[in-house]
């Protein structure tokens, strides 16, 4: 299953609602944009918590998503009762448990080997494991982390489309590379690099925000199936109540 080749759909209509469609065509492309969005969470938690190798954690990954679209497990989440990324989660565990307990089973039915699968071509990499005791608050981390990555390379697309790279540079140059806590330049100093206005600078940094922050929710709305969970999901990653 690769990644990367995904955007985000930016309809109203729920991935997570299309699931459940009785449609196969439109089921089959809401578990992909599904699994593409949660592959490198899924993976990394897998990964970490379940200390194996890279490639028997692909294979466990590509098994999860497989064996939810032949039983549509996530299609009975209940926004009512959890959000769906804690739903996805128990579905985790509840997966890797009964895992523990057939490979448990195979060993003693025979001392059967299991063997890993080829590595599929552009599998994610892997951070040091992690010490987080709460294992939801982990995956969600891994989940943010993965929704900012693609929307990043959304809006190089998009920039790249409409021919402003101005304003992804300066995107880049003021917000991300200072995100891990670098000293932020002035617009003075930023104006000078590119040899433009400061004005110019406030304009094009306001428009790659605005351009970011509408593929974040477009994101968003793709994966959660309540208004109330999305409204949620805004204030805690983008401090906003959107419309």
């Amino acid at each position: 299953m690769m990644r990367r080749a995904h955007r985000f759909p930016s309809t109203r209509h729920s991935v997570v609602r299309a699931i459940g469609s009785a449609d196969p065509p439109e089921r089959a492309r809401a578990y992909d944009a599904l699994a593409r969005s949660y592959w490198r969470p899924v993976y990394a938690y897998i990964r970490d918590r379940s200390r194996v190798s890279a490639d028997e954690a692909r294979d466990l990954t590509q098994e999860f998503f497989a064996r939810d679209l032949e039983k549509a497990y996530l299609a009975r989440f209940d926004p009512a009762k959890a959000r769906f990324r804690t739903f996805v989660r128990i579905c985790l565990d509840a997966f890797l448990a009964n895992e523990r307990q057939a490979a448990a089973r195979l060993k003693r039915g025979g001392g059967v080997t299991l063997q890993p699968l080829d590595a599929p071509d552009g599998a994610p990499t892997f951070d040091p494991p992690s010490t987080d005791p709460d294992p939801e608050a982990w995956l969600h981390r891994e989940w943010i982390r993965e929704l900012f990555t693609d929307a990043v390379e959304a809006l190089r697309a998009r920039c790249e489309a409409e021919r402003r790279a101005t304003a992804l540079a300066i995107f880049t140059r003021y917000d991300l590379e200072t995100a891990d806590g670098a000293e932020r330049p002035t617009y003075a100093q930023v104006a000078r690099e590119h040899g433009i206005a400061v004005s110019d600078v406030t304009n094009q940094l306001a428009w790659a925000r605005r351009a970011f922050r509408e593929i974040v929710l477009a994101s968003l709305r793709a994966v959660c199936i309540a208004d109330a969970e999305f409204r949620a999901e805004a204030r805690d990653l983008l401090g906003i109540d959107p419309s």
